[in-house]
């Protein structure tokens, strides 16, 4: 006998377990794609022999469109008025899933042999295409949760189970490729990325179709898609309102930093992992091992957080995360599984603190709203947020690029792979070292010296602003 359903008072199935693990499994989808994104740069320079300076150019051009895309694509989803027999959100996301096996196939085609212009056209038309679908996925992906329940209680549970999803997607890919896309030379195997690629997208497909198939849309309302609604013509206007909320900028100003550091570091990371430790296939598990008490630390942020305040817990935090990515520059390392060891516990000691700043990164922001409302007396919270956005992803493409002109300067060379020079492979430790130190300073510098949001500020702050709003109602 077949189980029956239950139905809610609106006739729909009711919500559960069906539901949580449908959102689980739509970005699950989406970061099995972007899971590839730490792969570009060593794919397209050391296997397609794309230049470390041209590929710094390159990165920076997409990142700009990078930056851009979201509010553009955004605002085509919100514009679109045609009735889906699925809902709007879903349709898109079926969509994106589609195209993100395209997108991903194309950045990863294996033709090293081919014209350098043509390598150049491949890469930006599949990177741009690649992006644009996972925006195109992933933006209605965040908005359909609204659509799924009214109940906070259950639309927390939605966002417990996509970061379930989430860490899925960003822990398992990164350990197994390594094992697959490196050779016994520790050279990348350029047509198995390829492959990996198709592969992953083919699985995000399923993730997205099961989404799609469980995810029952309960409310009947015109819900916006584009998450930076305030990013229209303008809002360059509002840079000037931005750089006065003081909030803002050391909010803003501490991923920037973390992300030119983490993501410059990246190439030489990989690099060290080839040539100097000559261990490639062990580097997601390394990385891996460094995340670890990140996310034991997280679950006691909260309480954490209420005893000492946010500004106060974050720059304790900030400290931990400076001497742990210190020692990664000071401490010996030998070439070898010592080395490595050494190496990813340094790391980890960084991941405590990094822990609680992940945790409630996204809350300092919203104070920074109140913030600009309480001393500048406006409240831009779109605005704010799209310019917040816009600056994170700008640190996403300047951090690969600088990454790659300094690996050039201290004379990486593509074409020998995972046989780089002792000299080399020691400098790129050095380089990695040095660029997650440079991480660790400026959000020190965001989350300490410019971020004024202290306990006692956050206190008379909200004080100041309730008293302000009973007055105007």
């Amino acid at each position: 006998m077949a189980k029956t359903v239950q139905l809610d008072a609106n006739g729909y199935r009711k919500f559960g377990i069906r539901d949580k693990l449908a959102y689980a499994a739509g970005d699950l989808g989406c970061n099995m794609s972007f899971a590839l994104k730490g792969t570009v740069s060593i794919f397209w320079t050391q296997y397609m022999q794309v230049s470390l300076e041209a590929m710094a150019i390159l990165m920076i051009i997409v990142q700009v469109w990078d930056a851009i895309n979201d509010p553009l694509i955004g605002s085509m989803v919100d514009a679109d008025k045609h009735v889906y027999k699925r809902n709007k959100f879903l349709q898109y996301i079926w969509v994106g899933s589609i195209g993100l096996i395209v997108g991903a196939s194309v950045m990863f085609l294996p033709f090293p042999n081919a014209p350098m212009v043509l390598k150049y056209v491949l890469f930006v038309v599949g990177y741009i295409a690649w992006d644009a679908f996972y925006t195109i996925a992933n933006v209605p992906y965040g908005s359909v949760m609204s659509l799924i329940t009214t109940d906070p209680a259950e639309r927390a549970s939605l966002s417990v189970f996509r970061s379930v999803g989430s860490m899925a997607g960003n822990m398992v890919p990164p350990m197994i490729l390594p094992f697959l896309i490196y050779d016994s030379n520790n050279n990348l195997k350029g047509n198995v990325v390829f492959w990996a690629a198709l592969i992953m997208g083919g699985f995000g497909f399923l993730c997205f179709q099961f989404m799609i198939k469980n995810t029952v849309v309960r409310v009947e309302t015109q819900v916006q898609c584009n998450e930076d609604e305030g990013f229209n013509f303008n809002v360059f206007k509002s840079f000037g309102s931005f750089f006065k909320n003081r909030a803002a900028v050391g909010a803003t100003l501490a991923p920037v930093g973390q992300f030119i550091g983490m993501y410059g570091a990246q190439y030489a990371t990989t690099a060290m992992y080839q040539s100097y430790f000559h261990a490639a296939h062990l580097s997601g598990i390394m990385g891996m091992i460094s995340y670890i008490p990140m996310f034991l630390f997280m679950p006691f942020a909260t309480k954490i957080v209420m005893k000492f305040g946010k500004k106060e817990s974050v720059t304790v935090g900030a400290i931990v995360t400076l001497v742990g990515y210190a020692l990664l520059l000071i401490v010996p390392m030998p070439p070898n599984t010592t080395g490595m060891l050494i190496w990813a516990a340094c790391s980890a000691l960084a991941g405590v603190g990094g822990g609680l700043y992940s945790a409630i990164s996204w809350s300092l922001m919203a104070d920074a709203m109140d913030y600009g409302e309480w001393k500048l007396g406006v409240r831009e919270e779109g605005t704010t947020y799209a310019l917040h956005s816009f600056f994170r992803k700008l640190a996403q493409g300047i951090g690969p690029s600088l990454g790659l002109l300094v690996a050039g300067a201290l004379g990486f060379v593509e074409a020998n792979q995972g046989n780089q020079t002792f000299e080399v492979a020691l400098r790129m430790r050095y380089q990695a070292a040095a660029f997650y130190l440079v991480a660790g300073l400026l959000q020190f510098i965001g989350l300490a010296i410019v971020y004024n949001l202290d306990k006692k500020t956050m206190a008379q702050m909200q004080k100041d602003l309730a008293e302000r709003h009973a007055a105007q109602n």
